[in-house]
């Protein structure tokens, strides 16, 4: 009786699994595709194709090409924006400590992760999607910029760093971050020699650092007042 009831059940039980997991296959999915595609050439039918259902079944999680790219942005840059909101919030770090692995985590996630080819899906194509656009700016390049600028405001303010325009200094942080990833998704395939992310990610934060961190006199260089 036993071995009939737990027969039966199983087949029930693998449904309910099988339909809870379909957003994040779908999703999984439409991540593929918009980074071999991009955004325009993307249908849903490519996208349903590749998670194994219908485009019905996608229409029920989501309602457009639209909401699903909002949903990958959300699902896969978001919570890695929110993770490092919280490292730099919850450990004891100094402004030079939190800007340093800041550029470490964003420069080793936009170039290594699987949804590294986002960034240039949207800066390519803004100008035909501008809701999208504004999307990504409002949940993923705003909040970034926030962090920078906190960190590098609480740096000049606790004398780590010299008076700078803060605005400035964030762009100066972010561009490099955003370039590399754009010429490893684009130029980096047809170029002759491949930089060494480890590398660039060192050396960018040596540069931002010595440009920004005041330095006292018993260091060699005259105090910046």
């Amino acid at each position: 009786m036993s071995s009939d009831v737990t027969s039966s059940e199983i087949p029930g039980t693998r449904w309910r699994r099988r339909k809870e997991a379909r957003p994040g296959e779908i999703l999984e999915a439409a991540l593929r595709c918009f980074a071999e595609r991009g955004f325009a050439a993307t249908k849903l039918d490519d996208v349903a194709n590749r998670a194994g259902v219908t485009k019905g079944t996608v229409y029920l999680y989501f309602p457009n090409k639209e909401e699903l790219f909002k949903a990958v942005v959300r699902t896969e840059i978001v919570p890695n924006l929110e993770r490092i909101e919280s490292t730099v919030a919850r450990e004891n770090l100094s402004a030079t400590e939190a800007l340093a692995s800041v550029i470490r985590f964003f420069g080793e996630r936009f170039h290594k992760s699987r949804f590294a080819p986002l960034p240039k899906l949207v800066i390519s194509e803004s100008g035909n999607f501008p809701e999208l656009a504004r999307f990504y700016v409002d949940e993923v390049v705003g909040r970034g910029f926030s962090l920078i600028g906190g960190i590098v405001r609480r740096g000049i303010a606790s004398g780590e760093f010299r008076e700078a325009d803060v605005e400035s200094v964030v762009y100066c942080v972010i561009a490099p971050v955003i370039f590399a990833t754009l010429y490893r998704h684009s130029i980096e395939p047809h170029a002759p020699g491949r930089p060494i992310p480890e590398d660039l990610i060192e050396t960018h934060i040596s540069l931002i650092l010595g440009g920004i961190r005041r330095v006292s006199v018993t260091e060699g260089t005259e105090d910046e007042q």
